[in-house]
């Protein structure tokens, strides 16, 4: 499908890519891995001829469809619906709508065979190209990415870059390429649009090559990890977690491969130390001198794995109740939050606050925070002193500041050995500490604030997405960083792996309540995918002008009186049935989940088709409960 072969690329003097090897293969679902500045990105922009290689070559055949998600997309700006441009994949659909729209005006005054036939083979083309159906497609993978019905109708400038991209990403996935090229697909994604992705993708049939640092994804989408290193591509024939263990045991063979030659080096230098001076020996001692300068050397196994050494301490332990949240209410313009919301977080508490997108939970950090003004009280306990790292603190930093300056600045009572250490554990070793901030990439200046965060003297630390920019070597330093941390912290991420290795408390925003699941992330997924989530509460309306007295109704006619009887029967028979079929509405989207289900397209299409019947009778009887309800109220006026 693509043959990568020698491929070297360089930026200035340094090689980036040196005379590396790859090919894909049709079928092929490859996770893209290493660590930041190692080229992975680069390499998909090699791929799709956006850079040209140094020297050796990227080839496939001419007829390949590629689609490209990467971050530049971002830039993208249209005053279209969202709906209307990722439409714009159907190019050849499109156009014979135009057409065939053309012709059946034009047919209103020649009938003419030759207008007739054109219209005819328009139409059949139009067919067989599924055009009927492509509103359908495009609303059902906008609605899987998170777009409401109402989102879908606004125009695309409207959003922000992370809804932007996604809109994009429904774009080439309605493309059918033979082959997806995603550059770190899930940014900007929650939780539910991550899941949906993945059973999407699980039915993709053409290849994949995926750019992510979360190891749940990949674990679930790729069957080969390719990891971009010192130049060269080195392909695992497996997922994520087979990569880690099949690279630790070629890891050892190497090691033992090093030593024993190094072992081996050691003895022929003092061979030829001990005989190069004599006479007779000197041509043995000089053959086997450049037999050793030939040999080529085994390389010593580099560590990619630091470890946090580090202690992270603080001068006050808190009290037992860090924070108590009482009576707490919170709304924007057309949403809810929270309504009379408690909750209470304890000393030692390592909670992830989870949820979709507009659910809250950034909001309720930044009330955790103060920063926030809301109805109610959120009141920190005993000794507590808070940290809150948040994105737009990346923006906070001085960018004339060396890092180091920068933690001086910040935490002028440790020395400067400790904040090295800290540095070195989130990988900024020798001279990186002397790079200026402003040089820094996103995924680095990320760093730099988290490790700002962890020599902050405070034993609760509030954290929004510190996952974000972050490498899967950065996330584990993290990890290991939080596991050591002996305060109270509470944190909103999308990567499942961190929040399964660091809480122990899992928040969710439900009923406009702060609901709590006690145990790890893993638990609470097998915990919530089993039960039934409560509906959503129905929005009252408000009235609108001056409040009446109500008034006393006129006894109604003996018919009318039986007909509101029959009304009011058939009401609760219809909600009886919405309480149903909800539940009938919930155990398909259940089944949709299961992974024998998505990772089979035929069970898939058979499961999504009972879902969509069920909404069907799931929503028209809900349209049916309005029609009565309105009826009912009409003869009780």
């Amino acid at each position: 499908m693509i043959s990568i072969n020698d491929l070297t690329f360089l930026i200035g003097s340094r090689a980036l890519y040196d005379e590396a090897d790859w090919h894909i293969k049709p079928g092929d679902r490859v996770g893209l891995i290493g660590a930041n500045g190692t080229g992975k990105s680069t390499l998909l922009k090699l791929i799709v001829g956006e850079y040209t290689p140094s020297s050796g070559s990227i080839s496939m055949a001419k007829d390949i469809k590629i689609g490209y998600l990467n971050q530049d997309l971002l830039s993208y700006d249209s005053h279209h619906s969202i709906l209307h441009v990722a439409m714009e994949a159907f190019e050849r659909q499109n156009q014979l709508h135009d057409e065939i729209e053309e012709l059946l005006k034009k047919i209103e005054t020649d009938y003419s065979e030759e207008v007739l036939n054109k219209l005819s083979d328009k139409q059949q083309e139009f067919e067989a190209l599924d055009g009927y159906n492509i509103e359908y497609r495009a609303n059902e993978i906008l609605a899987g990415l998170g777009f409401s019905t109402s989102d879908q109708q606004r125009p695309l400038n409207t959003f922000s870059g992370g809804w932007r991209m996604r809109v994009m990403l429904a774009k080439i996935l309605l493309q059918t390429p033979d082959i997806l090229l995603l550059d770190e697909p899930t940014n900007h994604m929650d939780l539910p649009s991550i899941k949906w992705l993945e059973n999407y993708l699980g039915g993709f049939e053409g290849a994949i090559v995926i750019v992510s640092h979360d190891r749940y994804f990949l674990d679930k989408i790729v069957n080969k990890t390719v990891e971009s290193r010192k130049g060269k591509l080195t392909v695992y024939a497996g997922n994520y977690s087979f990569y880690l263990e099949e690279k630790a045991l070629r890891s050892e063979i190497q090691r033992g491969e090093f030593k024993n030659q190094q072992a081996k080096i050691k003895q022929e230098e003092r061979l030829i130390e001990r005989f190069k001076a004599k006479a007779s020996k000197a041509k043995m001692a000089q053959s086997r001198m450049k037999a050793l300068d030939k040999m080529e050397r085994v390389e010593d196994v580099d560590d990619d794995n630091p470890t946090v050494n580090f202690s992270f301490k603080f001068t006050k332990p808190s009290g037992r109740h860090v924070v108590r949240i009482e009576n707490a209410s919170k709304s924007y313009p057309n949403i809810d939050i929270l309504e009379h919301a408690d909750a209470v977080i304890e000393k030692g508490d390592k909670i992830a606050l989870i949820g979709a997108n507009g659910k809250g939970k950034s909001t309720l950090l930044r009330m955790i925070a103060g920063t926030e003004k809301f109805e109610g009280s959120c009141e920190t306990g005993h000794n507590v002193t808070t940290t809150f790292f948040a994105q737009h603190q990346l923006e906070s930093l001085h960018l004339d500041n060396t890092i180091l300056e920068e933690l001086q600045a910040f935490a002028p009572k440790h020395t400067d050995t400790e904040l090295r250490s800290i540095l070195g554990c989130f990988l900024f070793t020798g001279d990186d500490v002397f790079k200026k901030i402003r040089v820094l990439s996103g995924g680095e200046k990320s760093r730099v604030a988290l490790a700002k965060s962890l020599t902050t003297d405070s034993n609760f630390l509030i954290l929004d997405e510190p996952t974000n920019h972050l490498d899967i070597q950065s996330v584990n330093i993290l990890i290991q960083a939080l596991q050591q941390y002996e305060g109270t912290f509470i944190a909103v991420s999308h990567d499942r792996y961190f929040l399964d290795h660091v809480a122990n408390k899992i928040w969710f925003i439900e009923e406009e309540k702060i609901k709590e699941y006690p145990g790890t992330y893993a638990e609470y997924e097998e915990w919530n995918s089993k039960r039934v989530i409560p509906a959503p509460k129905p929005i009252p309306v408000k009235p609108t002008g001056e409040e009446k007295k109500p008034k006393v109704a006129e006894p109604a006619p003996a018919n009318a009186q039986q007909q509101l009887k029959k009304l009011n029967e058939k009401l609760r028979r219809t909600e009886e049935e919405i309480a149903a079929f909800e539940i009938s509405v919930k155990a398909a989207e259940a089944e949709l989940a299961k992974e024998e289900i998505f990772s089979n397209q035929h069970k898939l299409d058979e499961a999504n088709k009972h879902y969509l019947a069920e909404k069907a009778l799931l929503d028209h009887a809900q349209k049916a409960w309005e029609e009565l309800a309105a009826e009912i109220m009409e003869l009780e006026s």
